[in-house]
């Protein structure tokens, strides 16, 4: 039990560094930077899950994990990412 929830919280704040990651080199001037953070957060949670159900179901390697993290923080704020305005800008017109 301790395994898992060691494994679980790395791969929290691995996707949360990899989201502010994204943030810094990605969308500089961002309003709410935080949000960023906490959707690498949930990414990287889900990505565990994941991997936690695969490791189960078909002894998937160790490597998996951080790549499962990696691709659902990239694609939680790449294509399927929030539409954040800009500051400054008026979408009425």
């Amino acid at each position: 039990m301790q395994d898992t929830l060691l494994q679980l919280a790395m791969a929290g704040a691995f996707g949360a560094f990899i989201g502010l990651m994204f943030r810094v080199t990605r969308r500089p001037g961002e309003a709410r930077a935080f949000t960023f953070s906490l959707i690498g957060l949930g990414a990287g949670i889900t990505a565990y899950l994941i991997f936690f159900l695969l490791a189960r179901t078909t002894g998937a390697p160790a490597w998996l994990l951080p790549v499962l993290v990696l691709l659902q923080v990239w694609l939680w704020l790449g294509p399927f990412g929030p539409k954040l305005k800009r500051p400054g800008s008026d979408e009425s017109r």
